[in-house]
């Protein structure tokens, strides 16, 4: 099943980061197959050489001066302009030890999820279309504060507002804009998780639930639906209750550190 074709008129393009892995290089993988002319960016250049048919853009997010020299790139590529840009790109880490707090790590966090994404904003929204779309990838974390999230909830919230923001600004322009909030879904970087992930999905089902939100021009994407809804109403209760929840998580994740430390050490 294909997602309906989000424009009626062609060429379609679209601009896709982190296409090297996980989810964004399901999307490339599925527009390619829709016959979108596809610009595939990502660090992982051996990974992004399987993308048989894409315009491959090897370079940092982070790197504004390689972000810069991509626009005159694509522009060179291109036969109008873009109808689709999806910042999908970034990074988790997590703050292990709040007292602790390890300001290099948040830095490096919001530095890949946020500001890398001023770079890319700067250097692809002139070239949407009028009638085209952003897309910037954001979190279901952002309807709850976790443990040890500081660094990636706090960058996933600026990409929240931003979105909501731009949507303001970029309307005027006929240039749409939606964010884009996956639950859990199967990709390198989850597979480092080292805690239970319900409902996950796999990067098959997330292209398929966002080109299909995106063709259907939503503001905000989130699946799968029964885990966002079930966040968004815990949102909605007193604070005092999924706080409660929340520490009763952590608790249980300290015991079963604790256990496996004494463990470890009766095999020492």
């Amino acid at each position: 099943m294909r997602a309906a074709n989000m424009l009626t008129h062609d060429p379609k393009s679209v601009l896709i980061t982190g296409a090297s892995s996980g989810i964004g290089l399901q999307l490339a993988k599925d527009y390619l197959a829709d016959g979108w002319q596809v610009f595939a960016c990502g660090r992982n250049q051996q990974a992004l050489s399987q993308l048989q048919g894409a315009e491959k853009l090897n370079f940092d997010i982070t790197n504004n001066h390689q972000v810069a020299a991509q626009a005159d790139i694509v522009k060179a590529k291109l036969s109008s302009s873009l109808d689709l840009v999806i910042l999908n790109a970034g990074s988790c880490e997590y703050i292990n030890d709040a007292v602790n707090f390890d300001g290099k790590l948040f830095e490096r966090v919001i530095r890949t999820n946020l500001i890398a994404m001023g770079y890319c904003l700067s250097a692809f929204t002139p070239l949407i279309d009028k009638g085209g779309r952003l897309a910037l990838m954001g979190s279901s974390a952002v309807y709850l504060p976790f443990p040890r999230a500081e660094a990636y909830g706090a960058s996933k919230a600026a990409v929240q507002y931003l979105a909501a923001s731009l949507a303001i600004d970029l309307k005027p322009h006929h240039i749409g804009v939606s964010v884009i909030c996956p639950g859990f879904v199967k990709t390198p970087l989850t597979d480092k998780n080292d805690f239970a992930m319900p409902m996950q999905q796999t990067p098959e089902q997330a292209s398929l639930a966002i080109r299909q939100g995106l063709a259907r021009g939503l503001r905000e994407i989130h699946f799968p639906k029964r885990f966002t809804l079930l966040l968004k109403f815990i949102s909605l209760l007193p604070r005092a209750i999924w706080e409660k929840l929340n520490t009763s998580n952590t608790s249980v994740d300290t015991e079963h550190e604790n256990a496996a430390t004494k463990q470890n050490k009766k095999v020492r």
